[in-house]
């Protein structure tokens, strides 16, 4: 008889412990920025536009209409050596910036898998470094 006892006191607690005691309870959507930042904007087409590549794509266009702009102003390019011994203009500059920016996020994801903000500061700093001393 206390073997009965017992068991049927450990059934209510079997049962809230598996969740089915809150089958009835709506549950709270927690915000995230991670799943807002990723998720897709539109449905149906041939990639997954999310906000994430949108601003990559329209960063990307808005570097190469950047470089033509300032190519009117000042055109020929502005070669100068660098400290890698190469003779380069704004477009090689900016060209060595974005792959070496892809790599570092490569490599970030790669080795932490986690958020890629520090990456994002990283590159930026990759960028920043081409710009001046490449």
């Amino acid at each position: 008889m206390r073997l009965l006892s017992n068991f049927l006191i450990l059934i209510p607690m079997m049962t809230m412990a598996q969740g089915w005691g809150n089958v009835t309870q709506q549950q709270q959507e927690i915000f995230s920025w991670e799943q807002w930042w990723t998720e897709p904007i539109f449905g149906g087409f041939w990639m997954a536009w999310t906000r994430a590549t949108l601003v990559f794509f329209v960063l990307l266009f808005g570097f190469i209409a950047a470089m033509a702009i300032i190519e009117v102003f000042r055109p020929g390019g502005d070669e100068r050596p660098g400290i890698f011994g190469l003779t380069t203009t704004r477009g090689d500059r900016l060209f060595i910036g974005l792959l070496g920016s892809a790599y570092i996020f490569l490599a970030w994801i790669g080795i932490f898998s986690t958020s890629v903000l520090f990456a994002l500061f990283v590159s930026l700093a990759w960028i920043i470094f081409c710009f001046w001393k490449v």
